[in-house]
């Protein structure tokens, strides 16, 4: 698995304790969904989830930071345990920020995936940057590792399986369901 990994993302995975994900185009494809009634809905990947899970269990802890408002959001972060939930936020950097001093950790140990331009401020102060592969084409030239798939299409489960080979935890984890 790490084959899909270059090292220089390996060595900067090394140190992460906070994996950070933007919501709209990184855990769901971007698009957003209304009814008639303005109910909105949006899909995101059991695959992701199971990865998220993984990086809580090996004490990499797990943040949203979204500049949308969403109650599918919320529902989401709580079927998965995600304690860090930070909705509402477009100053993603000072978001970041207030985050890092919560947790007592520097921007080095965090690892940032968003997909647009409005990630970058708090994207380019973390030790790992991670894009979707159909992510803002300026972003993908910035990152550190491009995923093979898209927004809400597994790129955030790719990005929780390079945290995990990266500190050397990956093959006992997929281990672990035999």
């Amino acid at each position: 698995m790490s084959a899909l990994f270059s090292d220089r993302a390996l060595r900067r995975a090394g140190p992460i304790r906070l994996a950070v994900f933007d919501v709209d185009g990184v855990m769901t494809d971007g698009r957003l969904y209304y009814s008639e009634n303005g109910i909105e809905s949006k899909t995101f990947h059991t695959r992701d989830g199971l990865g998220l899970k993984a990086l809580m269990r090996h004490n990499i802890q797990v943040a949203i930071i979204t500049a949308r408002q969403s109650g599918i959001v919320s529902r989401r972060a709580g079927e998965l345990g995600i304690a860090h939930l930070m909705q509402g936020r477009e100053d993603k950097r000072q978001a970041l920020d207030e985050l890092l001093i919560e947790l007592g950790l520097e921007a080095e140990q965090a690892a940032y995936t968003g997909d647009d331009l409005v990630d970058w401020p708090a994207m380019s102060r973390c030790g790992l940057k991670c894009v979707p592969s159909d992510a803002n084409h300026w972003l993908i030239e910035q990152a550190d590792h491009v995923t093979a798939h898209g927004g809400g299409h597994g790129a955030v489960r790719e990005v929780c399986e390079l945290l995990l080979a990266g500190q050397d935890l990956l093959e006992a984890w997929q281990e672990s369901f035999r």
